[in-house]
């Protein structure tokens, strides 16, 4: 997985839920890394092999834990786990 950031968010171009994901992380505060698991198809095959073979978008990683197309208010509530 990337390094730097706490909070990585998978995702796509075109996919609608990604984007509203990302808007409103970014209107909370919340600072991510962005990896396109299209461009990088290595990611995409890592979360498939953890989530039971789906590359679902948007997965959201925080430290160690796979948030697969998370809601803001569960993005929020990991953080302050």
């Amino acid at each position: 997985m990337p390094e730097g950031s706490d909070v990585t968010v998978f995702s796509t171009t075109w996919c609608g839920h990604c984007v509203r994901l990302k808007r409103q992380m970014t209107d909370s505060g919340i600072r991510f890394v962005e990896v396109d698991i299209e461009e990088q198809e290595h990611f995409g095959d890592q979360i498939a092999a953890k989530t039971g073979g789906f590359r679902t978008v948007p997965t959201v990683r925080i430290g160690e834990r796979l948030l697969v197309n998370p809601s803001i208010t569960q993005v929020k509530a990991a953080l302050a786990a």
